[in-house]
This record gives structure tokens, C-alpha cells and sequence, in this order.
């Protein structure tokens, strides 16, 4: 038999038990809501990520930079991507692209293209540009594509030679180019000489054939006749 006492004490156990469970409850929940808050807070662009809908090219450095073609090492191209609102976007595939001949050069990577991911500040660089030896304007054409959206631009730098320096041929053919203009000019020059020759000795008179002298007369001692060419 329980006694009144031990009913009512009984009770209160169980009710402080599931006072205590309410509370480590409640305290896990809050723990949980200030993690994610923290969390937000930590990293903003969980909250709300927007993307752009256009694409700005700003070039930072590189423009009309002169380089000098003996030292070769030019100055890298940087530039900017920014959104319609001006604010830099990151992650955009940027390509840098120098010409085929003439006033060119290479990237760092050996190539005359280099494709750069802006950073976070939007930016990006073609290091290890390197010019050749041909005097001239280096043009270098910029494209960026990023979720569809693309924008071009393009930088000019320019290569001088020092003073004194004679300047390089552009291209390396230029010297087979001119042995095959000569021989073209030579054999045009023998095709011409021989066609000359050839019309000249057909217009050119034959050696004339001496005419017939007269006809010999004969005289035949004793006869008193004479023999005429009639």
C-alpha cells in the first residue's frame, strides 16, 4: 500500500523530469538557431545569391605600355570584371589572346593564349607575357564568359628597339620569299631572251644565194662558129 505522501512525492519526480527534458531541449534548440545565425552571418551569400546580368571589362594596367623588344618581359595585362552595378564578379573565364605574326609575343604558358579566372576581387592577370624581337603595335584582344553572359575588350602595348638596333624581319620566310623572286625575275628574264631569239630568227632573211653568172662561151678554134647561151 502506498501512502498519500509517496503518491504525491512521486508526482513531483515526474514532473521535475520532464521539466529537465524541456530544458536540455530547449537549450539544443537554441544552440542550433545561433550556429545558423553564425553561420549566415559568416557567409552572407547563403542568404540571398544574386547573379549578374551583364559584363563590364575595365582594364587596370598594360595600356600603351612601350616595351623594349631587347629586354623581352613586357608588362602583364590586368584587368577588372564587373556586374551592371560595378561590383567585381568572381569566377569569370577570361582569355587573353596576342596575334599570330608580326609585333607579338607569348604568355607564360608558351602560347599567344592564356585563360585566367578572375578572383574574388574580379581581377585578372596574363603573367609572363614576353614579347619577340619585331618592332611594333601588340594588340590583345580580352574575352570573358561567365553563365552565359560574355564581354570583349582589347589593350594595345607597343615593342620599340633601342637606339642603334636594327629591326628584326617579321616573318621567317621573308628570305626564301625573296631567293623565289629572284629566280621567278631570272626565268622570266631567260623565257624573254629566248623569245627574242626565237622571233628574230624567224623574221631574220636568209643568206642570199649568189645569182648565176653568165653563161660561158665557148670558141672552137677552126670551125669559125660561135656557140652563145641563148
Amino acid at each position: 500500500m502506498i501512502s498519500r505522501g509517496g503518491r504525491i512525492a512521486s508526482k513531483a519526480q515526474k514532473k521535475s523530469g520532464v521539466s529537465s527534458l524541456s530544458r536540455r531541449t530547449l537549450g539544443i534548440g537554441m544552440k542550433s538557431v545561433a550556429i545558423l545565425l553564425c553561420i549566415l552571418i559568416a557567409f552572407p551569400a547563403l542568404q540571398a545569391q544574386t547573379f549578374p546580368t551583364e559584363l563590364n571589362i575595365v582594364v587596370v594596367e598594360g595600356e600603351g605600355t612601350t616595351n623594349n623588344v631587347r629586354q623581352r618581359v613586357a608588362r602583364s595585362p590586368v584587368i577588372r570584371v564587373e556586374d551592371e552595378a560595378h561590383k567585381p564578379v568572381a569566377g569569370v573565364a577570361v582569355v587573353f589572346t596576342l596575334p599570330t605574326e608580326g609585333a607579338t609575343g607569348e604568355f607564360g604558358n608558351g602560347a599567344k593564349t592564356l585563360t585566367v579566372l578572375t578572383d574574388r576581387e574580379g581581377m585578372a592577370a596574363a603573367e609572363g607575357l614576353r614579347l619577340n624581337q619585331v618592332a611594333g603595335k601588340v594588340p590583345i584582344h580580352i574575352n570573358a564568359s561567365y553563365r552565359g553572359l560574355t564581354a570583349r575588350a582589347s589593350m594595345t602595348q607597343y615593342s620599340v628597339l633601342p637606339p642603334g638596333a636594327k629591326p628584326a624581319k617579321a616573318g621567317s620566310g621573308g628570305g626564301h620569299g625573296g631567293l623565289i623572286a629572284v629566280i621567278v625575275v631570272l626565268g622570266a628574264a631567260a623565257a624573254g631572251g629566248g623569245a627574242y631569239l626565237a622571233t628574230h630568227s624567224k623574221n631574220s632573211p636568209t643568206t642570199p644565194t649568189p645569182p648565176a653568172g653568165p653563161t660561158p662561151i665557148g670558141i672552137t678554134p677552126g670551125t669559125g662558129s660561135i656557140a652563145g647561151g641563148r
